[in-house]
């Protein structure tokens, strides 16, 4: 964690105050035309499942606009993560609509994907438009860069708090400073009561039991902790597969989406898994109070590994939720605690692992679901972050910390025993 003169930070402080508040407000009221546009498309969808097979038409309009308009913002998150690492130059603005474009066709179609990457992104492209106008420096565009991860993140899962450590922490605390830290969660909360005056709504869960803290619930969380590390795991590893699958085997880029959109109509529409289309919202919600398929989580990580895979757009997270939420949920026949606890718990736990993020989705379980479960949780999530593996779904994230030690003692003990 860098340094920082106390007078320098005095002086500057009303400009990086303002520049929180525009971020928050042009990112929060993206968000929320997002959220509306994405609930509009989805319902549309979900009255009319013939549109699932008009999916390879909705990939085509996707892969030709980043082909033609987007090769400069096509790593998507990626992207915010490479440029606060090294700077370079300015994320040009039409990522924003790029993405948001992206995203909707995507859902509207019946592509399995999520939400996060888009108000990330869109948050990311914002924000940094601001290095021009302020004419900041490379080091204090690094901290636009997390500003516009924390308004995205806050903005569209209505959690201002796991917003603001997400930003810093899927960054390892890498070159920030104090002030960082006091903007990140400033633009959170901005972006936030955003959201609320234009009267979006958030889904809600809760977790209405919760049990003591037994030597046996311990053991139970942490094995709920290593299998949602383990899926993890296999999300990320999945998600990188078919996207080096389809890079290698289809020259032309338009055309991945195309005949991904073909297969996944098939398999959608014509075998009947409608359920693992788009968000998968209602899946999420029944997991806390119906048990699932042992193999819904599975087939979740299929579709949305193949879906983004193929050149589609939108984010990993929700789509991580349902994850981990229905793994809880098919714990729940096996494990003897309450049902959506469990489903609670690998909510945020395959996050957890899949983001290297264990802060930030224990702060996150607590928003969504209250204090109650506040150390099962974080026991999942620590565990989860250790077990799911080095890499997780955004390729240019570096892994440092705890975990990297723990990893690179592995690696050279293995590298002894050759």
């Amino acid at each position: 964690m860098t340094s920082l003169n106390p007078k320098q930070f005095l002086l500057s402080l009303p400009k990086w105050i303002l520049i929180c508040v525009l971020v928050g407000i042009f990112s929060g009221s993206a968000s929320a035309f997002f959220l509306v546009s994405l609930e509009w498309v989805t319902q549309f969808r979900m009255q009319h499942d013939w549109i699932i097979w008009l999916l390879p038409f909705g990939g085509f309009l996707v892969g030709l606009s980043y082909y033609y308009w987007g090769e400069s913002v096509a790593k998507g998150n990626n992207l915010l993560l490479e440029e606060y690492e090294s700077p370079k130059k300015v994320i040009p603005f039409k990522m924003a609509p790029l993405v948001l474009l992206g995203t909707l066709l995507t859902h509207l179609f019946g592509g399995s994907a999520g939400r996060e990457g888009t108000a990330v992104q869109m948050g990311g492209a914002i924000a940094d438009q601001f290095t021009k106008l302020f004419n900041l420096d490379n080091s204090e565009r690094r901290i636009l860069i997390i500003l516009g991860i924390s308004a995205g993140f806050a903005s569209v899962f209505g959690t201002p708090l796991a917003g603001a450590i997400f930003a810093l922490e899927v960054l390892y605390f890498s070159k920030i400073n104090f002030k960082s830290i006091l903007l990140s969660f400033l633009v959170a909360y901005a972006a936030y009561f955003t959201v609320e005056f234009w009267e979006i709504k958030h889904t809600h869960y809760s977790i209405p039991t919760v049990p003591e803290l037994s030597l046996n619930n311990i053991i139970f969380t942490l094995i709920v902790g290593v299998l949602s590390g383990f899926a993890a795991l296999l999300f990320s590893r999945s998600t990188h597969f078919w996207g080096s699958l389809f890079s290698k085997n289809i020259k032309y880029p338009p055309l991945r989406p195309v005949i991904g959109g073909v297969i996944l109509a098939i398999a959608i529409a014509g075998l009947g898994f409608t359920k693992f289309s788009g968000l998968g919202v209602p899946v999420i919600v029944d997991s806390f109070s119906n048990p699932n398929q042992w193999y819904d989580f599975l087939l979740k990580i299929l579709f949305t590994g193949f879906t983004l895979g193929a050149g589609f757009k939108g984010g990993e997270v929700t789509p991580l939720f349902f994850v981990g939420a229905t793994l809880g949920s098919a714990l729940s026949t096996v494990i003897p605690m309450p049902i959506a606890l469990l489903a609670g718990i690998g909510f945020v736990a395959v996050f957890s692992g899949a983001t290297h993020t264990p802060i930030a989705c224990t702060v996150m379980g607590m928003e969504l679901f209250g204090i109650a479960p506040g150390i099962f949780i974080a026991i999942a999530c620590t565990i989860a972050y250790f077990s799911s593996g080095s890499v997780g779904i955004y390729k240019s994230q570096i892994v440092k910390g705890a975990k990297y030690k723990l990893y690179q003692k592995f690696q050279k003990k293995e590298l002894q025993n050759l």
